[in-house]
């Protein structure tokens, strides 16, 4: 366990307030800071963090121990695997069986949605199930009803979303741009959309060695936008 730098202070808290939901106007009330000015100033880096702030912070839930270490304790989420947002890499608090109130469910579909040429998925069928912090899901904009998870495979979306991860996908959004997973005929295919001029949809990859696809409307018959990929997760031993 390493400590971490000063400069990294300020992200933690962040994501801390992030995971339970609550903006720096409401962490400061709940902490009793007469004004909400200096923990503003310490998660902009304009300020060090004062021990007596960290403890403030830690008594509305703030975890002092991450944002000091970086490393959560193993207990409550023993072998969790870890999970990211896909826009900002913000970490989500997972678990692999129920943890009880706080937690909600979300379905792993056993589909191989291919981040490359494109694949066929096998069945439909639940593979596991993962529990993902309800409000932290929230502060996403996340309706857990409306998310499920499929399989990754390929490198065409290079570090954004490895071979082997999962992805939980937001069926709710099926609006471009961000990273989508969409079928295409019978296959399923994890690709960054764009819309361009005329109603054509661009396919990027972020693996540069593939070059983008250009879907024209006359191609779209066959074509559906399935839902964004909101959360990445690494691989479940």
């Amino acid at each position: 366990m390493s400590i971490m730098t000063v400069e990294e202070i300020p992200f933690r808290i962040r994501e801390e307030l992030t995971r339970l939901g609550l903006t720096m106007a409401a962490a400061s009330r709940n902490a009793g800071e007469s004004s909400g000015q200096r923990l503003k100033d310490v998660v902009a880096g304009r300020q060090k963090c004062p021990v007596e702030l960290l403890a403030r912070l830690e008594s509305i839930g703030v975890d002092i121990s991450y944002v000091i270490t970086g490393s959560r304790p193993a207990s409550g989420t023993a072998g969790a695997p870890a999970a990211y947002v896909v826009d900002d890499g913000a970490q989500v608090a997972s678990a692999l069986s129920d943890p009880g109130a706080g937690y909600s469910p979300v379905p792993m579909y056993d589909i191989e949605a291919a981040a490359g040429t494109g694949r066929a998925f096998d069945a439909e069928n639940v593979e596991t199930t993962l529990y993902f912090e309800t409000n932290q899901l929230a502060a996403e904009g996340l309706d857990p009803v409306q998310l499920v998870g499929a399989k990754v495979r390929g490198d065409s979306m290079g570090e954004t979303l490895r071979d082997g991860d999962q992805v939980l996908i937001n069926r709710a959004q099926c609006k471009p741009d961000g990273v989508f997973l969409i079928r295409m005929g019978d296959e399923l295919r994890i690709k960054r959309i764009q819309r361009v001029a005329g109603g054509a949809l661009m396919l990027i990859s972020d693996n540069t060695h593939y070059p983008p696809e250009l879907l024209k409307p006359q191609d779209m018959k066959d074509v559906e936008i399935l839902g964004r990929c909101e959360i990445r997760i690494g691989r479940i031993s």
